[in-house]
């Protein structure tokens, strides 16, 4: 991926989906916002204790950076679950998605501005170049589990006709296997859900774990389908990062969210 600047946004973009000029994308950083310590300063999170007017303003920020509109910059309640926001047609007011409980959002709708915000989770993008259909995935560890990045691209699949083949996805910066230790209830999950994924978790004994969640989505991606050389993935570790990323973890809870957007041109 390649670090970018677009008005005050700094944000990496995978250059694969770049490559194809249908859209615009990235995974944004914690600088050139609003917002003050401790969520300095583009903090944009709804879910935190930053100012909800600092917020407003970064995500109108970020919006119009890229030629969005705040009215059309989607996002939702994330849960940690499995469930997919589908927008297939046009809305007269988009604002009632922000309270719709899921962590994943699946449109073919231009001018559409979608994002999940992230701390340590992992923004996972997709794009079908051929059918235009575009998805934002929030995968942490239960979502991962639960195959939620698999599910993005199935149900692109399924309701816009995608071949898997066509597919482009990144996997945008979280917290690296460095610095994430999980413990047993967390591979418990993975054993139930998607076990192949067991594989990218280290045993370090005493029931502890550091688990690879960037490469576990990656290889989910690759069993649903998408080409190896459709994927991108970046390598920085959020929590080892301070000076570019917000990390819940290395921050104690306290902390802002950057964000995986993506929307596709208007014809």
């Amino acid at each position: 991926m390649e670090m970018k600047k677009s008005g005050k946004i700094q944000y990496l973009e995978p250059r694969i989906f770049a490559e194809r000029a249908l859209s615009v994308q990235g995974f944004t950083t914690r600088h050139e916002g609003v917002s003050r310590q401790p969520y300095n300063s583009l903090n944009l999170g709804t879910g935190t204790l930053d100012s909800p007017h600092s917020v407003e303003g970064n995500r109108s920020l970020l919006a119009r950076s890229f030629g969005a509109t705040l009215e059309k910059f989607i996002t939702v309640t994330q849960v940690h679950g499995e469930d997919i926001l589908l927008i297939d047609e046009p809305n007269q007011d988009y604002s009632h998605f922000l309270k719709i409980e899921c962590d994943a959002i699946v449109t073919n709708q231009p001018g559409v501005m979608i994002g999940v915000s992230v701390a340590d989770c992992f923004p996972v993008l997709l794009l079908d170049p051929v059918k235009r259909v575009i998805a934002a995935v929030h995968a942490g560890w239960k979502g991962t589990a639960a195959g939620i990045s698999r599910k993005g691209v199935e149900t692109m699949v399924t309701m816009f006709g995608s071949d898997p083949r066509n597919i482009l996805a990144a996997v945008g910066p979280g917290i690296g296997p460095c610095c994430y230790e999980v413990d047993s209830p967390v591979i418990a999950a993975f054993r139930k859900g998607e076990t192949d994924q067991i594989a990218f978790a280290e045993d370090k004994g005493n029931g502890k774990w550091q688990l690879d969640l960037s490469e576990a989505n990656s290889r989910q991606l690759l069993s649903a389908g998408i080409r190896m050389e459709n994927l991108d993935q970046e390598t920085h570790c959020v929590s080892c990062s301070k000076e570019l990323f917000f990390s819940y973890r290395r921050d104690g809870g306290e902390t802002g969210r950057q964000m995986g957007f993506i929307m596709l041109s208007v014809e």
